[in-house]
């Protein structure tokens, strides 16, 4: 019995939604919610439903099953029926809290509701900040559409000049960066009220200032974005470097094929049907009404207005064994650190690279990047490091999607100061997350479940191991030795590795817990993934569970196995976490007859990271961080208020609390961590 990924997914998006519907959490943050879930169900458009449109689109070929038993034909109207409710929820709670915002005496207005001193606000912040972005473009029935962006929101204009003469259109798009915000924040004459308007209703309240020279009794602007297949698709030419390969391929995903149509409600016809004609979008699934406003996960931006309706800040904490303005590396050359961000600073892993990169005992460093920040302080490191005289090797995986375009500046930006950079490996995208350290006398390691991106890990949940055991440093090697000569055949004593070996090593510990419990001995498993999705994988759970071995999952995303089937899974239970941090961490424990097994680890069990990435699990080998693990897998399994049940499918009903005490894991952890010595 296996769930399909894709409405498994929705369902996850759907626990997104609750959050922003939550009461107990911060009237803005609840804002914020609504932004991470239509961001989410943008992406999942552009890229799953575009995949299954094109698959329900083959002609002459057997098409593939889905996930589940669904035809791509069988799965499309069920998606798009799924996506179409999600945004009518997004609807009613938007305006839910836009209602609550108002008794907090914030108030989102339109152009209809300006008073005096705000038009005059709106015609200066116009001419000062918005006008010199604006390139509008005319468009006629009869000639071609100019091209329109993904990921852009746009005014579609009607300019209409009776009934008797030829109506006038225009698109406009909305220029929305840092310099110029979706939302501008207004002068206010009442105390303790804030007025916050849409940069789409300073420009509707200017239409008149930009298409003065035309002829018509009325103006009028209705918004309107375009969602286009995501597919990267690398061309085949050998004489061509793989940078090349992707700066094209870039180019022609911004020019993918529409595949979906949002437009405000209210457009006119007649303006409707030349935007579908144009876009040669047609069918009811590719044109999807919604309000008047779009590209909503510019809510995640909103305006901190109020930081009393904000999530409580919980300043990330230091790591009691490491102190300010002291070597990282001496601390880690005598035991273990274990890290999970964001309740611990990243800046730890900072500090790590900066020294490295001046220590004179150090010779190289070694690190495999997938996503990183825009203004990355470990990009500044690596090449301070090549300054330095240190060898310094990144394997920067150019395939991580939607930062494609970032990764290949990267990679030319660090190859002109000296940084030899490799970009991965012959049909397989590098997703492990690790670094060695070669220093004379001894190496260090850092094994980590989340990227080397100082922002996302202020609110991502992930683990990050320190290290200087030397067969871990010797494994690490074999793996860097292998992505840098990848005809290599290696072998590692304590690292798992994908795609070779990962996946039948955990089915050896699997069959383990399943010999043990049929020996009548206790056996458990507990694990945390972001997607449980690999059938094989869940095969063998249910073959566990058959077996008598408790398991306990905790599954953010998508989860395809299906918990407490009479039979099949009466001993697997899987719970979700949806609260401020993202959970991100993976963690695997296996009871092992009392001796536990406990993994951190890169790798979902996903088809694609045991089988088509390179991933990296570390075994847990101190007993006090292994005790930590243990601890927190507890605590998030004890969760009763942001946990939720995925027993049945879909409907995301919270963990009951019962006679237990109140949980709320994430809090939770902060403590333990804030009281460790």
């Amino acid at each position: 019995m296996i769930n399909n990924r894709d409405l498994s997914w929705l369902a996850f998006n759907e626990r997104v939604l609750q959050e922003a519907q939550d009461k107990s959490v911060p009237l803005l943050q609840r804002l914020r919610f609504l932004g991470i879930f239509s961001n989410n169900q943008d992406e999942f458009i552009k890229v799953r439903v575009a995949n299954i449109v094109r698959l329900s689109q083959m002609r002459g070929k057997k098409q593939p099953f889905f996930s589940g038993g669904y035809l791509a034909k069988e799965l499309l109207p069920l998606v798009n029926t799924k996506v179409y409710e999600g945004q009518k929820k997004f609807s009613n709670i938007y305006a839910e809290v836009l209602s609550e915002m108002e008794t907090q005496g914030i108030y989102v207005i339109n152009e209809k509701q300006l008073n005096k001193r705000q038009k005059q606000f709106c015609h200066e912040y116009f001419s000062s900040v918005v006008s010199p972005l604006l390139v509008p473009l005319i468009i006629r029935k009869t000639t071609q559409l100019p091209f329109l962006r993904d990921n852009a929101i746009y005014h579609a204009v009607k300019m209409y000049a009776g009934k008797h003469s030829q109506s006038r259109y225009a698109i406009i798009q909305i220029p929305v960066s840092s310099s110029c915000p979706r939302f501008v924040v207004l002068p206010s004459s009442v105390k303790d009220r804030n007025e916050i308007i849409f940069l789409d209703d300073i420009i509707r309240f200017c239409l008149d200032e930009i298409f003065f020279m035309f002829n018509y009794k009325t103006v009028s602007a209705y918004t309107f974005k375009l969602m286009r297949d995501a597919q990267l698709t690398l061309d085949d030419d050998i004489s061509k470097s793989l940078v090349e390969k992707m700066e094209a391929g870039l180019e022609g995903r911004l020019h993918g094929q529409p595949v979906r149509l949002i437009y405000d409600k209210e457009m006119p016809q007649d303006m409707l049907d030349i935007l579908a004609t144009k876009l040669k979008l047609k069918d009811r699934g590719e044109l999807d009404a919604g309000g008047r406003y779009h590209l909503m996960r510019d809510l995640m931006k909103f305006p901190k207005v109020r930081l009393d309706l904000e999530s409580q800040i919980l300043s990330p904490l230091h790591h009691p064994d490491i102190k300010v303005f002291s070597s990282i590396l001496k601390v880690i050359a005598k035991k273990d650190i274990l890290l999970n961000y964001p309740y611990h600073t990243f800046n730890h892993f900072i500090d790590f690279l900066r020294e490295a990169a001046i220590d004179p005992k150090v010779e190289s460093i070694y690190i495999t990047l997938y996503r990183t920040a825009e203004r990355s302080k470990v990009i500044n490191t690596l090449i301070n490091a090549a300054k330095n005289g240190k060898k310094v090797v990144v394997l920067l995986e150019l395939l991580a999607r939607f930062d494609e375009e970032q990764n290949v500046e990267y990679s030319e930006l660090l190859q002109k100061e000296g940084v030899k950079v490799i970009h991965g490996v012959n049909g397989l995208k590098v997703h492990g997350k690790l670094v060695l350290i070669e220093r004379k006398g001894k190496d260090f390691v850092y094994i980590g479940t989340g990227n080397f991106n100082e922002n996302t890990a202020q609110i991502y949940s992930d683990f990050g191991l320190f290290t200087s055991n030397p067969q871990i440093a010797s494994d690490a090697r074999s793996v860097f030795d292998f992505l840098v000569n990848t005809h290599r055949h290696f072998t590692c004593k304590q690292l798992m590795v994908s795609p070779y070996y990962m996946r039948d090593q955990f089915y050896e510990l699997i069959k383990k817990e399943i010999k043990n419990a049929q020996s009548g001995k206790k056996a458990y498993i507990y694990a945390k993934f972001n997607s449980l999705t690999d059938e094989d994988m869940i095969n063998m759970l249910y073959k566990a569970s058959q077996a008598g071995v408790d398991i306990r999952l905790i599954i953010r995303g998508a989860c395809c196995l299906q918990p407490q089937v009479k039979g099949l899974s009466e001993n697997i239970r899987v719970i979700s976490i949806v609260d401020r941090y993202l959970e991100h961490a993976r963690l695997a424990i296996f009871y092992n007859n009392g001796e536990e097994k406990v993994y951190a680890l890169s790798a979902d069990w996903m088809t694609r990271n045991l089988d088509r990435r390179v991933e990296v699990a570390i075994p847990i080998i101190d007993n006090r961080i292994k005790q930590n693990l243990l601890d927190f897998f507890n605590i998030q399994w004890s969760d009763n208020e942001k946990a939720r049940d995925l027993a049945e499918f879909g409907e995301n009903n919270y963990i009951t609390r019962g006679d237990n005490p109140p949980c709320r894991s994430q809090l939770e952890l902060y403590s333990y961590y804030k009281n460790m010595k």
